[in-house]
């Protein structure tokens, strides 16, 4: 494997890494909600969404590196779909960096009372979810920031020079025909001076 492909899937996991918290944290909130058969809030399921597909798709093209360096255009492009995705999932949820996750400070946030079991209506009716105010709020604000880290590793691996962008065998079998003739030249030159050389004398 070239250097570049090394990168490529070096960063990929980096990326896959990054993704699996708020996977797990907005799945944690899902699931609650499910439980408690309410609808799930547009700032937890949006950017859950977005994270999941995010990280199937890195997923998908780490264990498809050979096919995926060939379609460099595409995968170049859906890495920026998801700049823009996670970018509105990041925005969607921008209210918990308002509020403090200390002290009980997020049962003042206008984010709790839309939380449902996690938040005020879940604290009022005694549901274990909300019994933790400052865990569901620092839950919530890591998700936001792994929100920003992803946003800026998938626009990474959308400008930088990557062994996506480049066919790694092409290249080689380009710079094989470039030495092989550099070679033959050269030896073309060195024969027809030896030969000249002779002749004169």
């Amino acid at each position: 494997m070239a250097i570049s492909g090394f990168l490529f899937i070096s960063w990929r996991l980096f990326e896959i890494i990054m993704l699996l918290p708020p996977v797990g944290m907005l799945a944690w909130f899902i699931h609650g909600f499910v439980e408690n058969n309410q609808l799930t809030p547009n700032f937890v399921l949006v950017l859950f969404i977005v994270v999941t597909l995010a990280l199937v798709w890195a997923f998908f093209t780490t264990i498809s590196y050979l096919r995926a360096r060939h379609d460099a255009l595409f995968v170049a492009l859906v890495d920026l779909g998801f700049v823009g995705a996670l970018i509105a999932g990041v925005v969607v949820l921008r209210q918990i960096t308002q509020t403090s996750c200390m002290n009980n400070d997020f049962a003042n946030s206008p984010l709790w009372a839309q939380l449902g079991p996690f938040g005020l209506p879940g604290y009022q009716t005694g549901n274990g979810y909300a019994a933790d105010i400052n865990k569901n709020c620092s839950m919530l604000k890591a998700s936001f920031a792994f929100g920003i880290l992803n946003i800026l590793a998938f626009f990474l691996t959308f400008v930088s020079p990557c062994p996506l962008r480049h066919d790694d065998a092409q290249f080689d079998a380009i710079l094989t025909v470039r030495l092989t003739f550099m070679f033959l030249h050269s030896c073309s030159l060195y024969s027809y001076t030896t030969i000249t050389r002779m002749t004169t004398r």
